[in-house]
């Protein structure tokens, strides 16, 4: 008998689904444009069983992956776990064997040195297959029509590394798959490497860099020619492990880093620029080059903006942790290793960055980001960040100008993604998709958004009967990479 722990990552607007199965054509309110042809790709965390420990993280549940196929004005639903070998491990056990999150010293004995990766953080489709991705582990495979697990793949042996990207970028130029590990000399090390994908699978890029101190590498960004990677001061060793803490601890007498190196390099060309003192900036909305300057678009807060991986001696501030978009610039060209500038570029504040995906790398004009609106009334229960992802905004760089639609006193947003109108429409031009979780009524509603018109609220809504947990990213891929 399930008995799952009595605290919030497990109750309330953190409820788990646990639940595999299809829904064809899904009630819509509105209309589905009907040229909209293709899949959105998102993931949860979901743990299959209680866990071993009553403080569990949220980051530590089983991958459960969803897929809204997209095609003639209708929306399938279809969701199964990622079954990665820690999943096929615990179901035929009935029961948790791995113990807390990125901590191999709890383990029931059975599992010891078996790859603990749940698959549970991003979700999207290249080479023919759908890649599920956690940082701490190899990727996951699976079909992208069947959701059906393929298993870990180490690329044909080519990427002899075993942490994957849980944030790739794909390069709208070559097509390439741009990720890194990090940790890739074991747990707690500071040796990462950076490498590329060809849209046939094949790698073809790889380079090796060490981080100025062991962190949680969680996203970067390509920017032109070069990779940039941003370096906040979580950070974690073996005596945090020992004694079963949360495993990042945030430092802020660490600096913060930007790191800039050559894609076509070896790793040898990189450079580390610091911010003292640190900030904290987790996922990235964009980066490009200008010139010998390097610009990167992130959300910023003062210091830690997740209160799951605390500081040891200051209590969580929620003002101080409040994330601004900000644009990081460094300059190649300069003696110094300093930051050039840090130059807030968004009023409303907010996080989950997202782009037209074609200006991946490339000076660009339009972004989206969940924003919190703390004037806004929240009804719901409550749970981390319930009441203020309530807000979907569009930053246009260009202008200044930022548009925002609010969800309701009920509910709250899940990561968007953006989906071009056609292959070459302008930037910015097609539609934006988000999970809007009405936390009273406990359903969740897929919404479709003009991407440049957000502010006049969804013109379509694909309606689930069950409410799906908090995700973490998806993405979206065209009607042309699946089969018919």
């Amino acid at each position: 008998m399930a008995h799952f722990p009595d605290n919030p990552v497990f109750k309330d607007v953190l409820r788990l689904v646990r639940l595999q199965g299809d829904i064809g054509d899904l009630e819509i309110e509105g209309e589905v444009p009907a040229e909209l042809n293709g899949a959105f790709y998102r993931v949860h965390p979901d743990p299959q069983f209680a866990p071993k420990f009553e403080d569990d993280q949220f980051f530590n549940g089983d991958g459960m992956v969803s897929m809204f196929r997209f095609k003639n004005g209708r929306i399938d639903f279809k969701q199964r776990y990622a079954q990665t070998d820690k999943w096929k491990l615990e179901n035929a056990a009935g029961k948790a064997l791995f113990g807390a999150y990125r901590n191999p010293l709890t383990d029931d004995e059975a599992v010891k040195g078996k790859i603990r990766g749940t698959a549970n953080t991003n979700v999207l489709v290249h080479a023919g297959k759908l890649f599920a991705m956690k940082e701490d582990s190899p990727c996951l495979i699976m079909d992208q029509n069947t959701l059906e697990t393929e298993g870990y793949t180490d690329f044909g042996g080519d990427l002899d590394i075993p942490t994957f990207t849980a944030h790739p970028k794909i390069d709208p130029d070559t097509g390439n798959f741009c990720g890194f590990g990090y940790s890739i000399a074991g747990p707690l090390t500071r040796e990462a490497r950076y490498f590329e994908i060809d849209p046939a699978g094949k790698v073809v890029r790889q380079a090796n860099f060490t981080v100025p101190y062991y962190t949680m590498l969680h996203d970067f960004s390509i920017a032109g020619d070069y990779a940039v990677f941003n370096v906040s001061p979580y950070t974690s060793d073996m005596s945090v492990l020992e004694r079963n803490m949360p495993h990042f601890i945030y430092k802020r007498d660490l600096p913060f880093y930007l790191g800039v190196m050559r894609r076509d390099g070896d790793g040898s060309d990189m450079r580390w620029f610091k911010q003292e003192p640190s900030v904290c900036g987790c996922h990235v909305m964009n980066a490009f080059q200008e010139g010998t300057r390097i610009h990167l678009d992130l959300p910023v807060s003062e210091t830690t903006s997740l209160p799951f991986f605390p500081e040891l001696d200051h209590p969580w501030d929620p003002a101080a942790s409040t994330t601004w978009l900000t644009r990081v610039t460094v300059d190649l060209g300069s003696n110094t290793d300093e930051i050039a500038s840090m130059e807030k570029i968004g009023v409303m504040p907010g996080e989950f960055p997202r782009i037209d995906d074609r200006m991946a790398g490339k000076a660009y004009r339009h972004g989206w980001m969940i924003t919190y609106d703390f004037d806004k009334q929240y009804n719901g229960p409550p749970g981390p960040f319930a009441g203020v992802l309530n807000s979907l905004t569009h930053y246009d760089h260009e202008s200044g100008e930022e548009k925002s639609w609010w969800c309701g006193p009920d509910s709250a947003f899940q990561e968007p993604a953006f989906i071009p109108r056609s292959k070459d429409a302008a930037e910015g031009d097609g539609w934006l998709v988000a999970l809007i979780d009405n936390h009273i009524t406990n359903y969740s509603d897929l919404c479709i958004f003009d991407a440049l018109h957000v502010e006049k609220g969804p013109v379509a809504r694909a309606k689930l009967p069950v409410r799906l947990r908090q995700g973490l990213h998806g993405n979206w891929v065209d009607g042309s990479k699946l089969a018919a």
